[in-house]
């Protein structure tokens, strides 16, 4: 038997119906901050990656040579080829340019709970214009409509880490990402680690602090400002989140969800400028990424209730004459978009009501002898259990509107 790939999953049509629900609620949750949908490639040039994210990235990658002998990956996250299709195709739209997305991703990382090869992203990039409160406000109000209730949003700014740091390598970065705080102090000269504990553990008296005065500042108290603006009145300042990349160039934020353990973030983003890298014009721009599979299992954790994927109406033949008559009645539904099956396995009544029920069917309409005679159905609500029999020229009006006539 031949099994699944490492790090992959198989959905079945309940959790399929599940995830296509909160995926719908994220993309109405984009359109009403004015998002409009666009998609890019599986598959891109290897140096794509690795211009953005260091020749270190490779060996998380799924990568080969194509036919013709070019260096490809399946695309690790979605931010890259979202600015590469800005710079070879959109560079002229109107500004800001709010795009959203959401598709498969590949890694090739050790598998673990919330943690997969094959994996999925929802995300924004607004390119153009001081958007880093929206977008955090977007974030959270996602995750506010898909129904998680127990996550964190923490917000820091680079900037503010950097003047305290000055040049240091992306390992630094990494490693305060990570709140290594230990292994950092090894890293770093005295004078520096006190500044940037002083910065991490002053939290709001950050804002009062003389010392800490400075742009940056002064442009994280403005988001603030704003995101109370948006509704958001939650949030924690964190002036640990590094992000780890030199892209990102300000206001930087991320999401958790405690009860995920280890693997926690479900969110993560903030300002940054990739379009000169890809060949573009400068442009400030502001993003996150949405670990879809994490947000699924706190959705799970929270028992989260969804309802179920419904059949409209399940036909049941009763004796041979009936067949063909059903298959009649069936297409007649399907062509007014009610979503309907029919008996094929030539059960009998019994075990046809019981596979109706387990299918989750809404109605079950029965079409034998006397039905034929009459040119009726008898239809029976699922729920209810009530019954009647009503002309097959009536069925479409009666299933929009409960009346026969």
């Amino acid at each position: 038997m031949i099994q699944r790939p490492r790090g992959t999953r198989d959905f079945s049509p309940d959790e399929m119906y599940r995830r296509r629900q909160v995926e719908s609620i994220m993309r109405q949750a984009c359109k009403t901050f004015g998002y409009g949908e666009i998609g890019t490639p599986t598959f891109e040039s290897l140096k794509l990656f690795t211009e953005k994210s260091g020749e270190g990235i490779v060996k998380q990658l799924y990568n080969f040579k194509d036919k013709g002998g070019r260096d490809i990956a399946l695309r690790p996250e979605l931010t890259a080829p979202v600015m590469r299709f800005y710079v070879n195709e959109l560079q002229s739209f109107p500004k800001p340019l709010k795009l959203f997305y959401f598709g498969n991703c590949f890694r090739y990382e050790e598998p673990q709970k919330g943690r997969f090869r094959e994996f999925y992203q929802f995300g924004v990039e607004c390119i153009g214009g001081k958007g880093e409160a929206e977008v955090i406000a977007l974030a959270v109000k996602i995750l506010e409509k898909v129904g998680l209730k127990n996550f964190e949003l923490r917000v820091g700014h680079l900037g503010i880490l950097r003047n305290i740091l000055g040049n240091v390598p992306p390992s630094v970065m990494t490693i305060i990402d990570k709140k290594n705080f230990d292994e950092l102090k090894e890293k770093i000269n005295e004078e520096k680690y006190k500044k940037l504990m002083k910065a991490v553990y002053l939290k709001e008296e950050i804002f009062e602090d003389e010392k800490s005065k400075g742009k940056e500042l002064d442009d994280l108290k403005k988001v603030f400002e704003k995101l109370k603006l948006f509704g958001i009145n939650k949030y924690n300042i964190d002036l640990s989140i590094a992000r780890g990349l030199d892209y990102y160039s300000g206001v930087v934020f991320e999401v958790d969800c405690p009860d995920l353990g280890s693997e926690s973030q479900i969110c993560g983003g903030g300002a940054y400028n990739l379009s000169e890298l890809f060949g573009g014009e400068k442009i400030n721009s502001a993003g996150f990424a949405i670990g879809f599979d994490r947000v699924m299992l706190g959705l799970e954790n929270e028992k989260r209730v969804f309802g179920k994927d419904k059949l409209g109406v399940y036909v049941i033949p009763v004796g041979e004459e009936a067949k063909n008559k059903c298959f009649e009645v069936v297409s007649i539904l399907r062509e007014n978009n009610i979503s309907s099956d029919v008996d094929m396995m030539g059960r009998s009544i019994a075990k046809n009501m019981k596979y109706a029920n387990s299918i989750n069917a809404k109605k079950v309409i029965i079409l034998g002898e006397d039905e034929l005679k009459e040119d009726r159905v008898t239809i029976r609500d699922m729920e209810t259990g009530k019954q009647e029999k009503i002309p097959v020229k009536n069925l479409i009006k009666y299933l929009e509107t409960g009346k026969i006539k």
